[in-house]
């Protein structure tokens, strides 16, 4: 009997061959595995020098020998991990059914891209790296100290506000970059008067801030049709997924334990 079970263990002992480039305590690491460390360490599986190769395989190794550890531990059991995982799922499964339902959209054309850089201006033909004088200070409770932040027509007379109010604030000053700006609040930015200030709120703060300097930064021609036409993709993207979960959440059935359910609209 003892001969019998020898085999038996012996033949369920996997070995590397075949797709299987590595065994690691009896589980496998296949070449496509390889394959798709490769890629994700940014180098192609077929063109990837030997020495690149047998670095990703020690690397998946190392991960497999962690992971077996955690198991062992009991990790793979813990609350923390199946929410986690759960979370990963989730999010791999939308990212593919976006991927999936954005393939089959049309291209935009090349005269919708123009129109779409035109509508940009601020990313695109006017782009600009301002150079931004600031102020950071907490974020006032005093809706009289707001309503003076709010007159104030420069920088200095936003400080003297908040020096009067006894609020600490700090100086700074920032690059900034016109690319990241929603059209409408372009518009209103190059519009301020001369040394006039904005504010930003934050959490739990302010930052005030004043455009000292702008240094005209416009994409090159096939650099900007490339950014508009990534952007276009994940605006119809981000539309295409705010539709879909206002048609599911139309269909589905959502109950919610009182006090967390959504907010009423005002």
């Amino acid at each position: 009997m003892a001969i019998v079970l020898a085999f038996l263990v012996t033949s369920c002992e996997k070995k590397p061959g075949g797709q299987t480039v590595a065994v690691v305590n009896n589980e496998e690491i296949t070449a496509a595995d390889l394959n798709a460390e490769l890629t994700n360490a940014n180098a192609s599986g077929a063109d990837a020098t030997k020495e690149a190769r047998a670095q990703a395989l020690e690397r998946l190794v190392d991960r497999r020998l962690l992971a077996q550890q955690a198991k062992s531990d009991g990790i793979d059991k813990s609350p923390e991990f199946l929410n986690q995982q759960r979370r990963l799922t989730e999010d791999l499964l939308i990212n593919l059914l976006i991927s999936r339902q954005t393939n089959t959209q049309q291209v935009p054309t090349a005269d919708d891209i123009a129109k779409f850089e035109a509508s940009h201006p601020g990313m695109f033909a006017k782009r600009e790296i301002w150079t931004l004088n600031q102020l950071n200070y907490p974020l006032p409770t005093d809706p009289s100290v707001n309503a003076k932040i709010v007159a104030a027509k420069t920088l200095d007379e936003l400080a003297q506000v908040l020096t009067a109010a006894g609020i600490q604030y700090t100086r700074g000053t920032k690059q900034f970059d016109t690319a990241v700006l929603p059209p409408n609040l372009y518009t209103q930015l190059t519009n301020l008067p001369a040394g006039g200030p904005f504010v930003a709120p934050g959490p739990g703060k302010e930052i005030a801030s004043v455009i000292t300097a702008r240094q005209p930064a416009p994409f090159a021609p096939d650099q900007a049709r490339q950014l508009a036409l990534s952007q276009m993709k994940r605006n119809q993207a981000n539309q295409l997924v705010g539709q879909r979960v206002k048609d599911l959440k139309a269909k589905a059935k959502i109950t919610y334990q009182p006090g967390f359910g959504p907010l009423a609209k005002s």
